[in-house]
């Protein structure tokens, strides 16, 4: 277990980072720390193995208050491994070697006795084939996986993650995630940054939102992503779950879209089909129909993923001349309409404080096979 008790970090700089923290960390539990960038999430996992010092409050470990001086903090880390966003593995060093060392030096076991553990977490991690590489000859997310590995090899109880997929090109998160998960399952205390809120909610028992160096909500996962109490809370989880558009002229940039939509797809885990999908229908929708008809267009875009549901969703509502979706001459958008995976409905709208006039709704829902 681990208390901590009003926890305050203050830089040279005068920063303030974490302002009163008090929380309280049970065995067991898989926590995901979440909230907008520069609010102390990473401060607060680098307070917790004394990477940063505190400048006031107490860490208790197991009893143990970790902050006083005379405190062992080579014997407490023993216990608590860190996974940070670059990796920090030794150039110099092959795979094997980087994951050997650390329980040679500071565990003292043999030799024979570190290679054995390196190779059975090696094969855990899907990189038993590169034994004998050195990290500049794997990818970002073997890199991260084997810093993973060699964390493990310490046996920690405690396993703090900071932003572990930040670093890595979005083809690799999902190599680093699904070993996490394994890891989850393990009865390991784990502490998780991220920014990838689809992951923290499938991952942890519990969700810590922080907010100007303080831990503004806390609670369940469906709780926080489903009924956030707290007005900040809302409109951080509301703006990481939905994209918005307004298109008030005709040069809006469609690949900015495109390209932010594909980011969002790949936090969400969207298969890029529906994405490919619902950006054929945006464009033949708002760009060659209601924004081509009117000199001064007025759309509204919003697109919205349901995790429960797995329903992505487009609501386009606009002013002017109605566009009868089923009306286009595309037979390719046709096709799409058609679809049993897709479902559209259009609609006046009577009563808007925006002024819109009309509504568009298209669902894309995944394919039959896999309903």
């Amino acid at each position: 277990m681990i208390e901590i008790r009003h926890l305050r970090k203050v830089f040279d700089d005068d920063t303030i980072p974490l302002k009163d923290i008090d929380v309280t960390i049970n065995d067991g539990d898989v926590i995901s720390i979440i909230g907008p960038s520069g609010t102390g999430k990473s401060t607060l996992l680098r307070c917790i193995n004394m990477l940063t010092e505190p400048t006031e409050g107490s860490i208790i470990v197991d009893g143990q208050d970790i902050t006083e001086k005379g405190c062992n903090l080579n014997e407490v880390r023993k216990k608590m491994g860190m996974v940070f966003q670059s990796f920090n593995l030794f150039g110099h060093l092959t795979i094997i070697e980087n994951i050997m060392n650390p329980q040679i030096t500071l565990l003292g076991r043999s030799r024979q006795e570190a290679y054995d553990k390196a190779m059975y977490l090696l094969q855990q991690v899907g990189l038993a084939s590169k034994v004998f590489n050195y990290p500049e000859e794997l990818s970002g997310g073997q890199q991260q996986r084997i810093a993973i590995a060699r964390t493990l090899a310490m046996d920690p109880d405690i396993i703090l993650f900071d932003e572990p997929t930040s670093a890595l090109d979005p083809s690799m998160i999902g190599e680093v995630q699904s070993v996490i998960k394994m890891l989850a399952k393990s009865g390991r205390t784990m502490m998780i940054v991220t920014h990838e809120m689809d992951f923290a909610r499938k991952i942890s028992n519990r969700i810590l939102f922080m907010y100007d160096g303080y831990i503004y909500e806390e609670g369940t996962p469906k709780q926080i992503f489903e009924h956030p109490q707290r007005e900040i809370t809302k409109k951080f989880i509301q703006r990481l779950s939905s994209l918005t558009y307004k298109i008030d002229s005709l040069d809006f940039d469609v690949e900015a879209m495109s390209d932010e939509l594909n980011a969002y797809g790949e936090k969400l885990l969207i298969e890029a089909e529906r994405l490919s999908k619902l950006m054929l229908a945006f464009e033949e929708i708002c760009i060659n129909n209601i924004a081509a008809n009117t000199d001064v267009p007025d759309i509204l875009v919003k697109v919205e993923y349901s995790e429960k549901l797995d329903i992505l969703t487009m609501l386009i509502c606009y002013k002017g001349e109605k566009f009868d979706i089923f009306s286009s001459a595309s037979k390719l958008f046709q096709d799409l309409l058609a679809e049993p995976t897709t479902d559209a409905k259009q609609s006046d709208i009577t009563a808007d404080p925006m002024g819109y006039e009309h509504v568009i709704s298209i669902r894309f829902r995944w394919t039959e096979e896999e309903e």
